[in-house]
């Protein structure tokens, strides 16, 4: 069977839930026995969202072979519970990057390099990567942006372009609006839905099916009228009602019969119905618990949760996997400090420390940590969050006075973090730290080896710090183990304190690989470990 290739387009407003509605989609078709991929297209001129400040964009989502990418691949492989890779986001940025690479190359002989069709030629040819390895049945694109944004223009004309070239039904175009409530008139309103429909029917493209996300439901008179205005059938006009998970979507869109829409559009060979029995078990424990913690997470970005968001879904996964429900207790970092942080985190069941750049907060994070060892609260480190176990460490109870990070002070005389000896002629910032997937051997009796089960891992990592191994026999004659090393480098990727029920940190990003199917082990035994405590309370 040739490959299926469906847009997902968006209208009216941002933030409407085109990934999860194209997560969903594929959770369902996947379901039915399809392989299926999805890839992001992002409209910014950024060569990919590496350097961009989370308060700008959320949380850089990194893949196994090390791109830097849109968090909604963070959704994609959480539904999908299958990996992806560089090769799933493409920006504005890195269409023009290679097409003027190829300029200097010589390789358009002289022409005069356009929009149509040098750009838009670039656009499909990504658009059609993935479909070309053979590999999956379906490929789901969802087009960042709203339609009728000028970024976004050379992305809807590249899929009016490929509607053309593969044929009426090798693609599928959905169209995802917001149809408003006026409280004031009692009523849904469905003249934004209209003029955006309108605006991407004029680009050229007519969408196949509307998606429409409302706060309250659709009555049918309402979707025959969109139905009318917009050029569709009235049973490809979908409600996306508010849900009360993420993770509900994919039902309600089996309800509203989305993938059958899909398969009728595609003319694909009809298969079983979709088999969603773990997910609906996974929904069932989550929202059935039977315990309830409350996990501090002390962060620079807590402003954004987005900042944030794999590890929030992480703790989501390892709450259904305990049957507990998880309360997340932002705090500002900054505004952490010696005087106040007994008031603050003395009534928590789990402190985690999260990843971040930068001195801002670091003393915050410092004091958390501090407390949390001294009175035995379970704590989770992740990435800098080890590096700041470390400092505390050195600094508290190997009483190496002025011992820091070189990020954050690059004269300590005890440089316990140390910037990696390969990442010190490095001047370039975007797509330069060491990024990806690394192996990991775990000492067998530590709590990570007992957490994990075997002696080898291997986890995703964004970092150019790193332990610094010189002090190595100080902390473990100290109490504090490093029981994860890279065979490679000799990197210590996991660090654990004696004596204490759960303080385990991590440098690499265990919250990248936690999925819906397999939540990851680290925070299934954090949150277990933060049960037990509130229990001894």
């Amino acid at each position: 069977m040739a490959t299926k290739y469906i847009f997902v387009t968006g209208g009216v407003t941002s933030s409407l839930g085109k990934g999860i509605i194209s997560a969903s989609l594929a959770k369902l078709l996947q379901a039915r026995g399809f392989s299926v991929t999805i890839q992001k297209f992002d409209p910014y001129i950024n060569i990919d969202p590496g350097t961009l400040n989370p308060y700008e964009h959320g949380e850089c989502y990194v893949t196994e072979d090390g791109a830097e990418t849109d968090l909604d691949l963070g959704h994609y492989e959480r539904f999908l519970n299958k990996p992806t890779s560089q090769a799933n986001n493409v920006t504005t940025g890195r269409i023009y990057y290679n097409v003027i690479t190829k300029e200097r190359e010589g390789a358009f002989l002289g022409k005069t390099v356009q929009v149509i069709p040098h750009i838009t030629d670039e656009i499909k040819r990504r658009m059609l990567l993935l479909g070309e390895s053979g590999e999956f049945d379906i490929v789901i694109t969802e087009i960042g942006g709203c339609v009728g944004d000028i970024e976004s223009l050379p992305f809807i004309e590249a899929v009016r372009q490929l509607r053309w070239d593969l044929g009426v039904n090798e693609t599928c175009v959905i169209h995802l609006t917001l149809l408003p409530y006026l409280r004031a008139a009692g009523e849904l309103k469905t003249k934004p839905t209209q003029h955006s429909v309108r605006d991407l029917s004029e680009a050229g493209v007519q969408p196949d099916i509307l998606v429409c996300r409302t706060e309250h439901s659709i009555p049918s008179d309402l979707r025959k009228k969109i139905a009318l205005f917009c050029n569709v059938k009235a049973n490809s006009v979908i409600e996306s009602i508010d849900a009360e998970t993420i993770y509900d979507v994919p039902l309600l869109m089996r309800k509203e019969k989305l993938d059958e829409r899909v398969i009728s559009k595609l003319k694909l060979p009809s298969k079983s119905e979709p088999e969603l029995d773990a997910w609906k078990e996974f929904l069932g424990r989550l929202k059935n618990p039977t315990s309830e913690v409350n996990i501090a997470l002390v962060g620079k970005y807590v402003e954004l949760p987005d900042a944030y968001k794999s590890i929030i879904e992480a703790f989501v996964h390892a709450g259904s996997a305990n049957e507990c429900k998880v309360n997340i207790k932002w705090f500002q970092s900054e505004n952490v400090n010696e005087d106040n942080v007994g008031a603050l985190l003395q009534n928590m069941d789990g402190v985690l420390v999260a990843p971040g750049f930068g001195e801002r907060g670091f003393k915050g994070k410092l004091e958390a940590i501090k407390f949390v060892r001294e009175n035995n609260i379970p704590f989770f480190g992740i990435c800098l969050g080890m590096q700041c176990a470390a400092v505390e460490f050195a600094r508290n109870v190997l009483g190496l006075q002025g011992a820091a990070s070189t990020e954050m002070d690059p004269e300590t005389p005890h440089p316990v973090i140390d910037m990696m000896e390969d990442q010190k002629q490095i001047t370039q910032k975007g797509g330069t730290m060491r990024l990806g997937a690394y192996t990991c051997e775990l000492k067998k009796g530590s709590k990570a080896y007992n957490v994990y089960g075997k002696s080898k891992i291997t986890e995703r990592h964004r970092h150019r710090y790193e332990f610094n191994n010189k002090y190595i026999a100080a902390f473990e004659e100290a109490g504090m183990h490093a029981t994860g090393i890279n065979p490679d480098t000799g990197l210590v990727e996991v660090i654990e304190l004696q004596n204490h029920p759960w303080f385990v940190a991590a440098q690499y990003h265990p919250e990248l690989k936690s999925t819906v199917l397999n939540p990851h082990p680290l925070f299934v035994k954090f949150v277990k470990a933060a049960i037990n405590f509130a229990k001894s309370k």
